[in-house]
């Protein structure tokens, strides 16, 4: 009986090592599956959109207002949000050495013009004296000739003195002229009309050109409110089709759910190297003075191209470190096709490369979809 125990023990596991044998066999290798994708077609259609940007409003005009001679603000009728017209007299200064120097340069005048009255009065004498001589000298001996010589070069004389007197009036005169522009500068006015935004001095102050720290700053600024300027930067990719006088809508944080509008007035057609950006203005008329000056403004800007471009759904552009590419899929395999991306919107992005319109495309590329890999192609629903 114990025999036939160790018998039938023998059997199973003899029988069981055939079984384990045969599981461990390696099972033929299976092939890859080509992934499954989903295609579109490639658009072209032409680029028109807006995009915001930031901008500044700045005032059309602005001037800081500093002497031009020393003295002391002796009155100022202006003050912080003071609207001022063209001409209108802002302040007065007073500078009593200015009055030294024109009675100066009036008594110089009055000097001048004696001293040129006396060189006239013996000129006309000399010339008198010379007329009768010269006269008397056709009767023989009754004149030397030498006397009538003298009389002679003594009006030459006279009339180079009354010349020399003529020049020192003139000067004197100038030099007058000049004293009267300088006190004129006492009086400062409006250059055009604005609003005062800053009044750093009050009366009494000492300004000037050079009189320390009160003349670095100006006594005050004046704007012009009436008219003003949107002044943005515009990205070099974008600067291609800007058209002058094309309106532009833009709004400012005082004013939420408000749009206001500006035509595009200046163009610097000059790209910024630092910034890479180009410099334009739009002109905002502001007679109601509802916009402020400097302003932070959000601009809509229209973004246009003169033709037709392509245009992909933006999850159909992928890329590694070396390319940015779109999957075009072409006899059931993929192929990547490097591009250089522009302006994206509604979900779609603008792209440039060896593509046509009607080429089928990845709808959401990974680079897992390998280059050349045969790939099961399934349409995109069209929405």
């Amino acid at each position: 009986m114990r025999i036939c125990l160790i018998a039938s023990a023998l059997l199973l596991a003899a029988l069981s090592g055939c079984e384990t044998g045969n599981t461990n066999k390696a099972k033929p290798a299976q092939a890859t599956a080509a992934p499954d994708v989903e295609t579109v077609p490639v658009t072209s259609r032409q680029l028109d959109l807006k995009v915001s940007l930031p901008a500044q409003l700045l005032p059309y005009e602005s001037v800081d207002i500093y002497p031009k001679v020393t003295g002391f603000l002796d009155s100022i009728r202006v003050d912080v949000g003071s609207r001022v017209t063209q001409g209108e007299e802002l302040m007065r200064l007073s500078a009593p050495e200015l009055v030294a120097q024109r009675s100066q340069a009036e008594a110089a005048v009055h000097a001048a013009e004696s001293q040129l009255a006396t060189a006239q009065a013996k000129l006309a004498s000399d010339q008198g004296t010379y007329l009768h001589l010269s006269s008397a000298a056709e009767t023989p001996g009754v004149v030397a000739q030498n006397d009538v010589m003298v009389a002679e070069q003594t009006v030459a004389a006279d009339k180079g003195t009354v010349s020399a007197g003529e020049h020192n009036l003139g000067a004197a005169k100038d030099a007058l002229r000049s004293v009267s522009q300088l006190e004129s500068y006492l009086t400062i006015k409006a250059p055009f009309s604005g609003v005062v935004t800053i009044r750093n001095l009050h009366p009494g102050a000492l300004t000037g050109p050079a009189s320390g720290q009160a003349g670095s700053q100006p006594i005050v600024r004046i704007v012009d409110t009436d008219r003003l300027r949107v002044v943005v930067p515009i990205p070099e990719a974008e600067v291609g089709e800007i058209k002058q006088q094309e309106p532009v809508s833009f709004t400012v944080p005082a004013y939420p759910g408000e749009v206001f509008h500006a035509p595009i007035a200046r163009i610097a057609h000059d790209v910024d190297v630092n910034t890479r950006t180009m410099h334009v203005e739009l002109d905002v008329r502001n007679s109601d003075g509802k916009l402020a000056p400097g302003s932070f403004v959000t601009v809509s800007w229209p973004v246009r191209r003169h033709a037709a471009t392509l245009f992909v759904p933006a999850t159909a552009v992928t890329g590694d470190q070396q390319h940015t590419f779109v999957i075009r899929v072409r006899d059931n395999k993929a192929e990547w096709v490097n591009v250089q991306t522009g302006q994206s919107a509604n979900g779609e992005t603008e792209v440039f490369g060896d593509l046509h319109a009607g080429d089928q495309i990845v709808r959401i590329a990974s680079d897992s979809i390998r280059n050349g890999q045969n790939v099961t192609v399934r349409m995109a629903k069209q929405s």
